[in-house]
């Protein structure tokens, strides 16, 4: 699993013209998933991100999680995580998970987030043409990839 981790001021995904999920302050959570995933690396990614200290103290310093802030947390699916880049001009996402794959990892990752963090998790929608909008605070933006652990 890919994950692009965005510290927010507020952040919200629109469907259709209609807005689907929308958080104030918190993490804006991209998450790719690879046919090679399993529920392990969504084990060790929803631990990871909620417990990731890029919120600001009271001297200033990162050394707050979201969990720390009581902030919110909005999940967005996002295939093109995993595209390859390497030949010519065209991504191609085969490293993508399908749907059939891909989906119950998803919502067990959401699932897992909302435990980790004891309330509600807002989400995009699995598949869907969505505008994600965002206020990215820092910024912070973090890169965690469950196939590099180090």
């Amino acid at each position: 699993m890919k994950a692009v981790i965005q510290r927010v001021s507020h952040a919200s995904v629109t469907i259709d013209g209609a807005i689907v999920a929308s958080i104030q302050s918190g993490l804006l959570v991209l998450i790719g998933i690879e046919e090679a995933d399993s529920h392990n690396d969504s084990d060790w990614l929803t631990s990871k991100i909620a417990n990731l200290r890029i919120f600001t103290d009271e001297n200033d310093v990162m050394n707050l999680s979201v969990k720390d802030i009581e902030g919110d947390v909005l999940v967005v699916s996002q295939f093109t995580l995993h595209a390859l880049t390497k030949k010519g001009n065209r991504p191609s996402y085969i490293k993508a998970a399908k749907p059939e794959i891909a989906i119950p990892l998803y919502e067990k990752f959401v699932q897992q987030m909302e435990t980790e963090l004891g309330k509600k998790v807002q989400t995009g929608q699995f598949g869907a043409d969505m505008k994600v909008q965002l206020l990215n605070d820092g910024p912070v933006t973090l890169i965690i990839d469950t196939k590099n652990k180090e």
